[in-house]
């Protein structure tokens, strides 16, 4: 074998060299702010999750119908952009929900090689319901804390994606 290692050894090296900081255990990582938030965005997931699927929807799709309930008819690859996932990933979730009857797509009328998502009666029908899985998910995630603690919970938030994705901007 040569000298020069695969990209995952190479990747695993950076790791093991670190990057002159001090070597962290397990502790110290389990009371690490971004670690905290994995974990509370990983469990806040599986509540909406558990919820969205009494209305036959899996965890992902209901971001698609968001952006449709905002802007009917917009074109896949802008799907894409929007959720920041590859293509592909949008063709997929979008085949599964046309079979679930919630999207068609339909040529672009400006571009021949391009289709248009719109949302079907059935599409639009869910936005109440799904909306009322993210308030009741919100209600439990921040039971305890008052109006003001919650508003500044999502300033901080915003803040926190702001600096892990410049590209965003809060609405």
């Amino acid at each position: 074998m040569g000298g020069g290692g695969g990209l995952a050894e190479q990747q695993v090296g950076r790791l093991m060299r670190g990057n002159g900081a001090a070597a962290v255990g397990v502790r110290e990582i389990r009371e690490n702010a971004s670690f905290v938030l994995a974990k509370v965005c990983k469990a806040s997931r599986g509540h909406v999750g558990s919820l969205l699927a009494e209305h036959g929807l899996h965890v992902g799709q209901e971001m698609v119908l968001i952006e449709l309930w905002q802007d009917d008819g917009l074109r896949g690859g802008e799907l894409a952009v929007r959720l920041g996932v590859e293509p592909p990933t949008i063709t997929k979730m979008l085949r599964r929900l046309e079979g679930c009857g919630l999207v068609e797509r339909r040529p672009d009328p400006t571009d021949a090689r391009s289709f248009r998502v719109h949302l079907t009666e059935r599409g639009r029908a869910l936005e109440g319901p799904v909306a009322r899985c993210w308030s009741q998910t919100e209600e439990t995630a921040l039971a305890g804390l008052g109006a003001g603690e919650r508003r500044t919970f999502r300033k901080l938030l915003s803040r926190v994606r702001n600096n892990l994705d410049p590209g965003f901007r809060a609405d």
